[in-house]
């Protein structure tokens, strides 16, 4: 067998007689087997909100009434109903290509999809409104919470930029639009100019947020903030009248300024702050803690409270003795004689702030009549009186009786 086996023609034959024993086991082997169909596990699925698409005239026509999402039932081989479930590479739409304006009835339709799969589609039919796209342009009103104002300030008309937008809709729903609004939704509080972006709201009479498409779809609102303080003198107002003997010499407060807060329209007008002392019942000098009182359309003043410094001097009476009439103005012709009365003297009784009272003297006054316009014989006079300022005085006597007569040469 070596011998054979070094042999390269044995080795040769011997590979050719393998080649057609295995030929011809092949060949009757495959006489002998058929093709077998074994049909596959068949199941159903249901795949839960799948896109709806919507092909029409987007530029001239309004669609309403699609879903936006849809359930599709599929049944068929397990194996083509799991891949369709794991790649979702099928479509549910609706053809409104040819669809005429208005209502009407339109089935769901679904695309590649296995042709070995059967689908339902649920909702498989839908009313849908088909209306003519419209452009109107709108004005824009600006709204805020006016409790975000701080107290002491307003704000005035708010400026929207731009002040009107464009909207885009179907025609009824374009029709049904009562209010474009800008709505500010901030909560700090404001006490200057502020301006925001807001966006717009479109509703109609019910407040119902009506689907159109608004551009832009955002505008600058600014609210103009301003103070509504204004710095005021506070006035003293005396009330009563004071205790006899007692003189209210100055009445002090120790803030002489008040803030008030009120609406433009006040803050326009001459405004009336005032504190109000009662002087009927005040004999000493005090102290008082007495409100700021404010007018009609103010709604707020600092300080509330203010304190008054009463200042009073107690009068009283003293007759002053023995004041000798003076004779004024008359010519160097003449002389005069006081008959009456007869010690040429006058009597005042006092009355004034005590401390004034006790260092009053009769040289304090001066009591003289005027016989400027006067010739020679018997008159009677009005006697003049000069004195201090802080008190008053009642003479014993108004008049006086006197005789002119030529003085001799």
């Amino acid at each position: 067998m070596d011998k054979l086996m070094d042999n390269p023609w044995f080795i040769k034959i011997l590979a050719l007689l393998l080649a057609l024993l295995l030929y011809s086991t092949v060949a009757l082997s495959g006489s002998k087997f058929t093709d077998v169909n074994v049909p596959g596990q068949k199941t159903t699925d249901t795949i839960m909100n799948i896109p709806v698409n919507v092909y029409y005239d987007t530029e001239n026509l309004v669609v309403s009434g699609i879903p936006n999402k849809a359930d599709i039932t599929i049944k068929g081989p397990m194996s083509h109903v799991e891949n369709a479930k794991a790649q979702k590479n099928f479509e549910i739409y609706v053809d409104l290509t040819k669809a005429k304006i208005g209502k009407q009835k339109v089935k769901l339709k679904v695309r590649n999809l296995s042709d070995k799969l059967n689908a339902t589609i649920k909702p498989d039919t839908v009313t849908v409104s088909i209306q003519e796209k419209i452009t109107r342009e709108f004005n824009v009103d600006a709204e805020f919470n006016s409790g975000q104002i701080e107290e002491g300030y307003s704000a005035g008309r708010p400026i929207v930029e731009p002040s009107k937008v464009k909207i885009t809709g179907a025609k009824d729903v374009i029709d049904r639009i009562t209010y474009v609004k800008a709505t500010l939704n901030g909560k700090t509080k404001l006490k200057e100019t502020m301006t925001e972006e807001a966006r717009i709201q479109v509703l109609d009479k019910e407040l119902n947020k009506l689907n159109v498409a608004v551009e832009p779809d955002t505008v600058k609102v600014t609210i103009p903030v301003k103070s509504n303080n204004k710095t005021v003198p506070i006035n003293v107002v005396r009330k009563g009248t004071a205790p006899s003997g007692v003189t209210i010499e100055s009445i002090v407060l120790d803030t002489k300024e008040a803030t008030i807060t009120a609406d433009e329209d006040t803050l326009k007008n001459p405004v009336n702050v005032r504190v109000e002392v009662d002087i009927s019942k005040i004999t000493d000098n005090t102290t008082l803690t007495l409100p700021v009182i404010i007018s009609n359309g103010i709604t707020k003043v600092t300080p509330q409270m203010v304190k008054a410094t009463v200042v009073v001097n107690k009068r009283g009476e003293k007759t002053v003795s023995g004041i000798p009439i003076e004779i004024r103005g008359l010519s160097e012709d003449y002389k005069a004689d006081i008959d009456n009365p007869a010690d040429q003297m006058i009597n005042l009784l006092v009355d004034g702030p005590s401390d004034s009272l006790n260092a009053l003297k009769s040289e304090d006054f001066t009591i003289y009549i005027d016989l400027s316009s006067f010739t020679e014989g018997n008159h009677k006079v009005d006697i003049h009186i000069e004195g201090p300022s802080d008190v008053r005085w009642k003479p014993d006597k108004s008049s006086a009786k006197i005789t002119i007569s030529k003085t001799n040469a």
